[in-house]
């Protein structure tokens, strides 16, 4: 298939968990079953505040400032050690409906993946989604100083991507997501996995099966 044309002086920039996989359902379920591994109940609160948030963040939140940082990284490698135990051989079924052919279509711009996610969590979707070769930038958790709601992952990947911020189309499903992709300066779409409604965005899908997602897209020119 001839990829889709987009304005060459745009970029795409994707999250990944709730946007290129449909994984907070698992994230949840993990969380849970980690925290009482520590004696710890989880609740809804909880959950909801993980959404778009950093491991080491996450875990100073649920169990407290008291940790050393040896502690919080372990217990964050732990966590997601048992996440990827329990997606493996299910990632190209979890992907979000159509994101495999929109990836495909849109081959030719200038793409990136800008995610909160440990990195041995984005190799795990990436290789096994095979969609790596899609994205020619690819920004995790630790390589910035500041997690998102801070726009310096997205800020990272319009640079990396050599595309101005106002250039950026950046493809969100969390809150704080859509906070940090505000304030770097790019229009948004979002993704709506996670949450029923987002605030501040351009337009919103479900997923990436639908027309109208396209058709904006076509629309949309490099600002000068």
């Amino acid at each position: 298939m001839t990829p889709v044309k987009l304005d060459p002086g745009l970029a795409l920039i994707f999250d990944m968990d709730g946007v290129v996989i449909d994984s907070n359902p698992v994230h949840r379920e993990v969380w849970v079953a980690f925290n009482r591994l520590y004696g710890l109940e989880t609740t809804e609160a909880m959950l909801q505040s993980m959404y778009g948030g950093r491991n080491d963040e996450i875990i100073r939140d649920f169990f407290g400032p008291g940790l050393t940082n040896g502690e919080v990284a372990r217990r964050g490698a732990e966590k997601e050690r048992l996440f990827r135990a329990t997606i493996a051989g299910r990632v190209e079924r979890m992907l979000v409906p159509g994101v495999q052919a929109f990836l495909r279509d849109y081959s030719g711009a200038r793409t990136a993946m800008a995610t909160s996610a440990e990195p041995e969590n984005v190799a795990a979707v990436l290789d096994e989604a095979g969609i790596r070769p899609y994205f020619q930038v690819v920004v995790d958790g630790p390589q910035v100083r500041k997690p998102k709601p801070d726009p310096e992952i997205y800020r990272l990947a319009a640079e990396r991507l050599g595309v101005a911020g106002a250039n950026c189309i950046v493809f969100e499903d969390s809150k704080s997501g859509v906070r940090a992709a505000r304030d770097a300066g790019m229009r948004i779409v979002g993704i709506l996995t996670t949450e029923d409604n987002l605030q501040d965005t351009s337009i919103s899908a479900d997923n990436f099966l639908g027309g109208n997602l396209r058709a904006w897209l076509a629309s949309q020119r490099c600002a000068s």
